[in-house]
């Protein structure tokens, strides 16, 4: 776990910027890719069809593109996602976050899930790209396979070591399931995933969170818990609130991951 009070260029070093919202406008997109490179972060997380269009935009900046692959469910051929990630990489990405297949996941399928995997890393790893495995907790929270949902989550992080990952992420931010009350929501990263997340995992691989994460005390919460990527598409609100805390005197929020939901 980390500890040491961060720099601000710590903190926006560790933001993937979201911009993976269905409707973003291409306007937007590029607003985004300015904000980024504005504030330094690692990268930013775009679709596929916008890869090439970002990596023009951040040409000469320090940050990096990353592409989203099978998203949001995981559920493309592995073949249609080696093709993806070749594009993708070919367009200027140089990170890749492929969601896993989730129904073969809930099946138990490991050789299918891992084989799905080492197909996009090797995709990735032959063009200079890395790889986060997103295993979408939501839908494990009441476990499969016969495992439960600890389990079923930690074999899941092994798979993706095994199989190459360069990082290990707990959500899409898309990943909305049914509640009792029949409304669609989800929780994104919790404390106690991205702690059992880091346990499953061995260095070199990395663990990312996402979704739910939306102010400095949660961002300043997950480098605490050893995570050294965030996804979140609020990283101006993020760094201004740092930015305030420095120019007041003031000593940085405690902690702590506060309500879930949103990206």
């Amino acid at each position: 776990m980390t500890t040491s009070s961060p720099s601000r260029q710590d903190l926006a070093g560790m933001i993937d910027h979201s911009l993976l919202h269905p409707a973003l406008s291409d306007a937007e997109l590029e607003a985004g890719c300015q904000l980024a490179a504005r504030e330094g972060v690692a990268s930013v997380c775009v679709k596929p069809y916008a890869v090439a269009q970002a990596a023009h935009w951040l040409k000469g900046s320090s940050v990096r593109v990353g592409c989203v692959v099978g998203f949001p469910h995981g559920s493309n051929a592995t073949p249609i996602k080696q093709l993806e990630t070749e594009q993708a990489c070919r367009d200027g990405a140089v990170e890749i976050d492929m969601v896993l297949n989730l129904g073969k996941a809930m099946s138990g399928d490991w050789d299918y899930v891992e084989q799905d995997i080492r197909a996009v890393c090797k995709a990735a790893h032959d063009l200079g790209a890395k790889v986060k495995v997103i295993l979408e907790n939501d839908f494990l929270a009441q476990g499969g396979a016969g495992l439960d949902a600890s389990a079923l989550k930690t074999k899941l992080c092994r798979l993706a070591q095994s199989a190459g990952a360069d990082w290990v992420k707990t959500s899409t931010g898309f990943g909305y399931v049914k509640q009792p009350n029949g409304d669609f929501n989800y929780r994104g990263a919790t404390e106690a995933d991205l702690v059992l997340m880091r346990q499953s995992v061995q260095d070199p691989v990395q663990v990312k969170a996402a979704g739910g994460v939306r102010d400095l005390a949660g961002l300043l919460r997950v480098r605490e818990l050893g995570c050294t990527r965030l996804g979140t598409s609020a990283t101006q609100s993020i760094l201004a609130d740092f930015d305030r805390h420095l120019a007041a005197g003031l000593p940085l929020p405690s902690p702590s991951l506060g309500s879930p939901g949103g990206y």
